[in-house]
């Protein structure tokens, strides 16, 4: 059957509309979330949807995206969609976009798609890292886009610990508690801890994440690392099932949302893990 014939593709031409997904990066520092906010309050969904905007013929975008992060939380494989019946080359939606976003978001590439593909509900697997720059002096680069600590952290500890997230486990204890999740329940894939000079960056990939979880594992971590609890601290809070256990929630500024995957027949570009910082790291890693 050719593409022409599909029904996906007849729906597609009856409407008139197509579906278009973007790649898109953004530092969060300077803003409340990727989330559209109050007026007044800057959202990485709003500077999109207004530089979207201009390249619609002026005609309102509305977006999706594959996961909304927190207020100054930042993404370097964040994936969004919209529907538009202007035809505009990939291309166009790329620098159009790009011309008219602030400095710190951009798209990174463009794609149609069928009507049934969804940057959140068509998405089998989310991946974040974790960045934390340990020194006694605090760095006066990266300082909004690392988390730091004056504390030495014992990396060997940290990975004892994080081998009891890995696998599917109730996780209420490390989601926030106004998260809004149905079910607690997630499958950790892999929860793996490398060092690259001054920086020890956690790297996890789930099939979806509660809020603040990521966050909240990262501050267990780095609290067992510190020396200030045991390794065998975390297998107890995680089947206490109770935040209160779970001790503090770690900044947002070393969050990054690096990749998200979809089904083979979605096709969608890939590109290098991020953060840029940490280009020269390979996209796998042996688990140690």
């Amino acid at each position: 059957m050719s593409i022409e014939t599909t029904p996906t593709a007849a729906l597609e031409a009856a409407v008139g509309v197509s579906r278009i997904a973007l790649g898109v990066e953004y530092k969060g520092s300077n803003y409340h979330g990727f989330q559209l906010q109050v007026a007044g309050t800057p959202s990485v969904q709003g500077c999109l949807e207004e530089a979207l905007q201009q390249i619609n013929a002026g005609r309102p975008v509305r977006l999706s995206c594959a996961g909304r992060t927190d207020a100054m939380v930042h993404a370097c494989g964040q994936v969004i969609h919209f529907d538009t019946d202007i035809e505009r080359p990939m291309r166009a939606w790329v620098m159009g976009a790009n011309r008219y976003l602030p400095k710190d978001i951009s798209v990174v590439w463009a794609q149609s798609m069928p009507l049934d593909f969804h940057s959140r509900f068509s998405a089998v697997a989310r991946r974040y890292r974790y960045v934390i720059y340990s020194d006694e002096i605090r760095p006066a680069h990266l300082a909004e886009e690392v988390t730091w600590t004056h504390q030495v952290l014992d990396i060997e500890k940290m990975r004892a610990a994080a081998r009891c997230f890995v696998g599917t486990h109730n996780f209420n204890a490390v989601r926030a508690s106004g998260c809004q999740a149905h079910s607690p329940v997630r499958t950790i894939h892999h929860l793996q801890l490398f060092e690259f000079g001054k920086l020890i960056i956690i790297d996890v990939r789930a099939n979806a994440f509660l809020h603040h979880m990521v966050r909240n594992l990262a501050g267990i971590l780095m609290m067992i690392g510190a020396g200030e609890r045991p390794v065998e601290w975390a297998q107890a809070v995680l089947e206490s099932c109770d935040r209160k256990a779970g001790g503090v929630t770690a900044p947002p500024h070393g969050l990054y949302m690096v990749q998200v995957e979809y089904p083979e027949q979605f096709k969608l570009p890939e590109r290098y893990l991020g953060p840029h910082f940490l280009s020269g790291l390979p996209d796998s890693f042996a688990d140690k």
